[in-house]
């Protein structure tokens, strides 16, 4: 693997731990498992993408956030007042902004972005000719993971933040202490579909292109590197498990690069991501029957 290769698949493998911390609130700590990922993520492209494409790049970050905080605002009302299961409420959710995004593309089911400034043109030009000239790209992922992490460090140790926690662990210890779970529960998805959508609106505007299915298998990919952190991070605090989030993030994107130098074609990264979620799910399971499969083998020797 070359040096550009890894840099590469270490910008994607940041940009993408933006929708991986996105479930480590929802998932991990809301305990809410939101299939509206693959939506959200789209949305925040296609919005980024037509803001920057209108001439305001840097208005293209808080028009996807809050693009994705409706997005999950609908999911938490649909699960919350409405009384529809909390996957269902994302398939259809997911499904319903598949229309939307094609609606807010003009119609097309692909943008070009080549000629549009982006939130990555700026630090572009002004590395422009220096040593670090090609990383404006892992800078700028850089920075939003780090402000993310910050923020979810510091917030889910607040009030508001330990209710959500709380609701997440036990709804209905969180309902006899007079605190409301469809609050916290519309807050936590609010925050988490936020994050999903920046990840989205930074890859579209890393890679100079959106099309209809850049989120297509994002929820796969997104929880299969949550439960990877999870197997390198086991012990610590909220910031250890954001860390851990990312980590495995970067690590997935790596494998996924590995993949792709073994010219596996591209249909079949799907298949490769599906194997590193049975993996990663299975393998905790399998380390702890180990020591029972030894005793097994042990007791067959003994009678044969």
């Amino acid at each position: 693997m070359t040096v550009s290769l890894i840099q590469t698949a270490l910008e994607l493998g940041l940009i993408g731990a933006l929708t991986v911390l996105a479930l480590y609130l929802s998932y991990t700590m809301l305990n809410v498992c939101d299939l509206s990922t693959d939506g959200c993520f789209t949305m925040g492209a296609t919005v980024g993408a037509v803001v920057a494409i209108s001439g305001h790049p840097f208005l293209s970050i808080p028009a996807a956030m809050a693009a994705g905080m409706a997005s999950g605002f609908i999911v938490a009302i649909l699960q919350t007042k409405m009384g529809i299961d909390s996957l269902l409420a994302g398939i259809i959710v997911n499904t319903a902004w598949y229309s939307v995004n094609i609606a807010v593309m003009g119609n097309a089911s692909l943008l070009n972005m080549n000629k549009t400034d982006t939130v990555f043109t700026g630090l572009k030009d002004i590395l422009d000719g220096g040593v670090l000239a090609d990383s404006y790209r892992l800078f700028i992922a850089m920075a939003a993971v780090i402000l993310v992490v910050t923020f979810l460090s510091f917030f889910l140790k607040t009030r508001l933040g330990l209710a959500i926690r709380a609701t997440g662990d036990n709804p209905d210890m969180v309902r006899s202490s007079s605190i409301n779970p469809a609050f916290t529960t519309i807050v936590g998805l609010c925050i988490s579909n936020a994050f999903t959508a920046l990840s989205g609106c930074l890859m579209a505007q890393s890679q100079k292109s959106v099309n209809i299915d850049i989120g297509s298998g994002m929820v796969t990919i997104a929880l299969a590197s949550l439960l990877i952190g999870r197997v390198l991070v086991r012990k610590g605090g909220i910031t250890m498990g954001a860390i851990g989030a990312v980590l495995g993030a970067i690590i997935f994107r790596l494998v996924y690069t590995v993949a792709l130098r073994f010219n596996m074609p591209a249909y079949m990264l799907k298949l490769v991501s599906s194997v590193i979620v049975i993996i990663a799910i299975s393998g905790p399971y399998f380390k702890g029957r180990i020591p029972l499969y030894m005793k097994r083998m042990g007791r067959r020797k003994d009678n044969a």
